[in-house]
């Protein structure tokens, strides 16, 4: 399946189509993501939304480290050239792209329903429209197989419920608390 996606899209490239992916895998990527990650910590510390705030960082930090040994373990290699059209040093799977950005998105929003009550529609939308695309620009650009993606989702928001559910932030709060 994922030589035939790969080779279909491949196919069908479309030169403003990937220069716009080109810009949102830009954007998504660990540093956009990360930059977006410390913006909403530093704004929920300035709140007093200690146990957010780590929420959102410490998941992201976490998954990070969580992907990156995954790549490693697995060793999965990154699509040929020329059906890549961009540079990577990392493994392919899972798609680190994928991963923090469900992370990222489902966190988010588990911090906003906590903080409002009920999540914003449209930018809960937003935010899910983001990780998608995030994903379909990295198999359009060749960096990652389909499985990849779809793994690095589903680990993503397996990864961010388990934070989001057994709160291991909460044991770090505590801690930094007592000081």
């Amino acid at each position: 399946m994922d030589r035939l996606v790969l080779d279909w899209i491949a196919a069908h490239r479309i030169g403003w189509l990937t220069t716009a992916f080109e810009a949102i895998t830009t954007v998504g990527g660990l540093v956009g993501l990360f930059v977006v990650a410390m913006i909403a910590t530093i704004y929920l510390l300035t709140r007093k939304h200690q146990r957010e705030a780590t929420l959102i960082f410490g998941s992201m930090l976490s998954g990070w480290l969580v992907m990156s040994l995954a790549k490693l373990a697995i060793g999965r290699d990154r699509p040929p050239f020329p059906d890549r059209l961009v540079v990577e040093s990392t493994h392919s799977f899972p798609s680190g792209h994928a991963m923090l950005s469900a992370i990222l998105t489902c966190t988010a929003a588990a911090v906003i329903v906590r903080l409002r009550g009920r999540p914003s529609r449209l930018l809960v939308s937003l935010c899910a429209l983001g990780t998608f695309l995030d994903g379909l620009s990295r198999v359009y650009l060749g960096a990652h197989w389909l499985t990849d993606v779809l793994a690095g989702w589903i680990l993503g928001v397996l990864w961010a419920l388990l934070w989001i559910r057994v709160r291991p932030y909460e044991a770090i709060v505590a801690r930094a608390s007592r000081r």
